[in-house]
């Protein structure tokens, strides 16, 4: 019996349009990527971050970005958290690690601020 496999993308740029693309197709706020690979100690390639006022909204784009980077891509999720309450759920896809936060927490915690010498990004609001 033959094992289907899930294709897998080896083009990180392609990975990083389609996060941002279905976190604008959910109007997802203050959409920034830090490209961190060339860091010391880099864990992934890039962060991508971005908010959402409610924890409905913060579920809703973290569930788009994994549906369209399956349908796009053909590649799933490799770890998730944060979908118990929604104020910030990371998505782990190796080379970039997604972060979604309600926005009152990104306030509060800047994480990206610790990677204040990685290249940032930032996108326009659709």
């Amino acid at each position: 019996m033959a094992v289907k496999r899930v294709k897998k993308t080896s083009n990180t740029e392609d990975l990083l349009t389609c996060i941002v693309d279905a976190i604008q197709e959910k109007k997802g706020k203050n959409v920034v990527s830090l490209e961190i690979g060339a860091l010391p100690n880099a864990v992934c390639k890039y962060f991508v971050f971005c908010n959402a006022d409610s924890t409905t909204q913060v579920d809703a784009i973290a569930n788009n970005i994994e549906d369209k980077v399956l349908e796009k891509l053909g590649e799933k999720v490799y770890r998730s958290d944060g979908y118990q309450n929604a104020i910030w759920i990371v998505l782990d896809y190796i080379d970039i690690v997604v972060h979604v936060f309600q926005t009152e927490w990104r306030n509060y915690y800047r994480v990206e601020a610790l990677w204040a010498d990685a290249k940032a990004i930032q996108y326009e609001e659709v």
